[in-house]
């Protein structure tokens, strides 16, 4: 049963998300981008350090010092994934508000489309794994995980899909791709069970990983695009966006957690 939640939670955070940008066109995209941003910010940022890191530190297994060292490393890891194009997840496009230059998108997508999206496959096959873990230590941190990673999920492959039809690519061909590569998390879901489970007293490590990705991604790409001079309204819809991802963690995890077993 537990397999059976990992592969749907990384399909919908894998594929879903995927589908969801596809089915929208490109001026609805570029409006709910800026908000999604901001919503997976929160969410990210509140199932980091409100759940997830809580759960492996009451763990009796591992020493704080140990945790916190796997979190640096964490943090270290994906900065440096990042720099070699391999844990990709932009949202930037032309349009999006930040100034961009005329054929921004191509040359995000002419250095290598394709390199783009196996950046994303990598990227989305961690994120399969994390989920994995997450579910074998417990149903409720396995949800409120996958629910954390599609909420960045969307707003990832919603810039991306903008990025591959603005340099050239047909709606079907960038749908098709990005589709494949949100497969990766699946893999990475039922790869990560058949290998995690014998390992259990690394789970607290693992979901210090997990953390150590959100964290990166809302501190590193995240929280910087929200960083510019706007309106007072703008501002303000940012935060709202963001405190609602806050509600959304507190809120989800005391349902999930509340519903019977």
């Amino acid at each position: 049963m537990t397999l059976l939640w990992i592969v749907l939670a990384t399909f919908a955070g894998g594929v879903l998300s995927v589908m969801v940008a596809g089915l929208l066109t490109v001026s609805v995209l570029s409006r709910v981008v800026k908000s999604l941003v901001s919503l997976s910010a929160g969410i990210l940022l509140g199932t980091s350090l409100l759940h997830v890191l809580p759960e492996a530190f009451e763990s009796k297994t591992a020493e704080p010092h140990a945790l916190f060292a796997t979190l640096l490393a964490g943090l270290l890891f994906f900065w440096l994934l990042e720099k070699a194009e391999l844990y990709r997840h932009a949202h930037h496009h032309e349009g999006d508000g930040h100034d961009h230059h005329h054929h921004f998108d191509t040359e995000q997508a002419g250095r290598g489309g394709y390199s783009v999206l196996v950046g994303d496959g990598i990227h989305n096959f961690c994120d399969g794994v994390i989920i994995a873990g997450a579910f074998l230590v417990d149903a409720s941190l396995g949800v409120v995980t996958a629910i954390a990673i599609v909420a960045h999920e969307v707003p990832q492959e919603a810039g991306d899909f903008i990025v591959l039809l603005n340099a050239g690519f047909t709606r079907r061909k960038a749908l098709l791709f990005n589709a494949l590569s949100g497969l990766a998390a699946v893999a990475g879901g039922v790869i990560g069970y058949y290998l995690i489970e014998p390992w259990r007293e690394l789970f607290p490590y693992l979901l210090v990983l997990a953390s150590s990705s959100f964290v990166y991604i809302a501190v590193a790409d995240l929280l910087p695009q929200l960083q510019r001079r706007l309106a007072w309204r703008e501002t303000l819809s940012q935060v709202v966006w963001l405190a609602a991802g806050l509600l959304v963690v507190v809120v989800g995890t005391r349902l999930i957690e509340g519903a019977p077993h």
